[in-house]
């Protein structure tokens, strides 16, 4: 870990914010990416950097698995931070329609460092395999993403879960939309994981564990077709294990209607659908876990 002057410490380790249109990176446009001023982790390509005013630098993509999301001390924001040292990069926000993403990363110039793209390729190389190679995704929907979402992110090696919309047809869903029957999407959720330490099907194992794989279209009080059970398979790999364990569910007498689907965009939820259990002290209504393997 990089030793942190005081400003440095006060922003990435007690979570201060510095002062607007006065950080290094704010209007900074050269090619290259954005690394965690702690640990050296990669976050941030150039090309997903805009200018959304703000007089703070900001993303809207990020590395995949290089970013935590938590619920903020204020109640109401998202805190994001370096996924592999917990530092502290400012907070993340969504619905702004300032890109076609519709993703702002807020994020404080001290708390990163950048890498020009034409002096470090071969570092660059070394890290992304760290970063990027060595993390896998899985989506699973199972009723309520708010449950599953909940049930999952505790797991030893899952980086982050992300609750979201996937499987239909439209672009950008709203919740509204969803909860209408226009777009054909679920509510699922996006995990991002280590499979160094978790496995995939150790993962598939406790999704089939934490909603009853047997309903049609509804889980528990939740009833529509964005509450189906179905898997999202990212690769062959993971299709021939969730059809492996369905199987062994069946052959133990369960019912299971759950679909194996090749995986498509996943859209992001809404800010207020993140951490939803965090942010309101209470616990899942429609998910609990049973031991089935």
């Amino acid at each position: 870990m990089k030793k942190l002057t005081p400003e440095e410490e006060r922003i990435i380790l007690l979570k201060g914010t510095e002062a607007p249109f006065s950080g290094k990176y704010y209007r900074f446009n050269e090619d290259g990416t954005y690394s965690c001023k702690q640990c050296g982790s990669l976050l941030y390509n150039s090309s997903d950097k805009f200018d959304s005013g703000c007089g703070w630098p900001s993303f809207d993509d990020e590395i995949v698995g290089a970013i935590k999301r938590l619920p903020d001390a204020d109640g109401h924001r998202t805190e994001i931070l370096c996924a592999k040292c917990d530092a502290h990069l400012g907070h993340v926000f969504l619905g702004e329609a300032l890109t076609s993403k519709n993703v702002r990363h807020c994020v404080n110039s001290i708390s990163l460092d950048f890498i020009p793209k034409h002096e470090t390729k071969g570092k660059l190389d070394e890290n992304l395999k760290e970063s990027v190679e060595q993390t896998e995704t899985a989506i699973f929907a199972g009723g309520c993403f708010w449950g599953v979402e909940y049930l999952m992110k505790h797991l030893p090696g899952v980086i982050s879960v992300i609750s979201g919309y996937t499987g239909g047809n439209t672009t950008n869903p709203t919740y509204q939309d969803v909860c209408n029957h226009q777009t054909g999407h679920a509510e699922a959720v996006q995990i991002i994981f280590d499979p160094r330490k978790i496995t995939y099907e150790t993962l598939a194992k406790r999704f089939f564990e934490i909603h009853d794989p047997g309903q049609v279209n509804r889980q528990g009080p939740d009833s529509g077709d964005q509450y189906r059970s179905e898997i999202f398979y990212t690769t062959s790999e993971q299709k021939e294990i969730a059809a492996k364990l369905i199987g062994i569910l069946k052959e133990k007498g369960f019912q299971v209607v759950t679909k194996l689907t090749p995986a498509t965009h996943f859209w992001r939820a809404e800010d207020y659908h993140q951490n939803y259990y965090e942010k309101t002290k209470k616990q899942p209504y429609c998910h609990l876990y049973i031991k089935k393997f």
